[in-house]
């Protein structure tokens, strides 16, 4: 994509003293619900107001969104207290609605990110628009799939454009609700650093108790912003009842949360972390030259088993291996989680090597 930088230029025209806020509740219920609660919000750092009109549900029978109605809710909530408008689209019907009463924030749904025929024909029915158009990561964990949603709508001369990052699905079992797999956002932020980079924490944790904490790390990885579903009485909420938070709870963690600066601008600081990043490159360069020389052995070992006829994969000596590994790494201040991703990553290479040799 060229002139990546007028992607950002909606946010910069914000003159933003702080981050980007968008919050508000997950679904739009009531008439009196969607007012409440934007009210509760207009004179806080809250720049965008959101409610699902539209909720797109995983199995049938659970509460869908009360569809047009909703839009009309949102037209007065704006009127009433001058904040920007935002929901969910997932189909061409649903962008012609959202543009029909004049919303200003539109955002394409993970599970829409994931069917690049229905993003296409979002982007067709948006195109040229001066809206602002975000797209969240697909459910799956695929890069590519998502840069590509992001490439559709930008090919469609829509130029307001930017992401949210809401995790991605897993069958493990961890304390997220959706991993947030970070280096995959700022993988993403690598190759299009003038593309505005939102975290959606409710989505990722899926607990009110654990918003700030994830929106912390995303500020602290230079994020532009956040999206928080905030509801009037979260514990009654119609959908997503655990994630959302209280508009009170939601100013405390604006409090709470500490913006850092993008770089030092002392010459002691400059002076502390050289030194600090020239350490970093050697001890990386070390574990390059270790895992090459592991890697060796690994080669060893599948010749050993190539002669013997043996199978590659040893399930009781990988797992004897991990538990070990996942003990000693928690006694050096390391994750189970980190642990288990570079352990597995590993033992990966080593059965491609090991099965290269077999099979030579």
């Amino acid at each position: 994509m060229e002139n990546k930088k007028e992607m950002r230029t909606w946010l910069d025209n914000m003159n933003l003293s702080h981050p980007l806020v968008i919050a508000g509740p997950c679904s739009a219920e009531t008439e009196e619900q969607v007012l409440a609660v934007a009210h509760q919000l207009k004179d806080s750092d809250v720049t965008v107001f959101r409610a699902g009109i539209w909720k797109p549900r995983t199995r049938p029978g659970g509460f869908e969104g009360v569809g047009e109605i909703g839009l009309k809710w949102l037209k007065k909530a704006k009127e009433e207290t001058g904040l920007l408008m935002g929901t969910e689209v997932a189909t061409a019907a649903h962008c012609k609605l959202a543009l029909e009463y004049d919303i200003d924030v539109l955002w394409v749904g993970a599970r829409t990110t994931a069917n690049p025929f229905a993003v296409q024909e979002i982007a067709d029915t948006l195109k040229g628009t001066d809206k602002i158009v975000l797209i969240k990561n697909p459910v799956n964990p695929d890069l590519a799939l998502w840069l590509g949603g992001v490439e559709r709508l930008y090919m469609a001369d829509i130029k307001n454009l930017g992401v949210i990052h809401r995790g991605f699905s897993t069958y493990q079992k961890t304390k997220y609700r959706n991993i947030p797999e970070w280096q995959i956002a700022i993988e993403l932020q690598n190759k299009f650093p003038d593309l505005p980079l939102i975290i959606d924490p409710s989505h990722i944790t899926g607990n009110r108790n654990m918003i700030l904490e994830v929106t912390q790390e995303a500020l602290d990885l230079n994020y532009d912003g956040m999206i928080i579903e905030t509801h009037i009485d979260p514990d009654n909420a119609w959908s997503d009842a655990a994630q959302q938070v209280t508009p009170d709870a939601l100013k405390q963690i604006f409090k709470d949360l500490k913006v850092r600066k993008e770089s030092g601008d002392t010459a002691d600081f400059e002076q502390k972390m050289g030194k600090l990043r020239a350490t970093i490159d050697v001890l990386d360069a070390n574990l390059l030259e270790l895992l090459g020389k592991r890697m060796q052995v690994a080669n060893e070992i599948g010749q050993v088993k190539r002669d013997a006829n043996v199978a590659v994969l040893q399930n009781t000596r990988w797992n004897q291996i991990l538990d070990k590994m996942v003990a000693e790494g928690s006694k050096k201040g390391l994750s189970e989680e980190f642990v288990n991703k570079i352990f597995k990553a590993i033992h990966q290479e080593s059965i491609n090597h090991q099965e290269s040799i077999i099979n030579s």
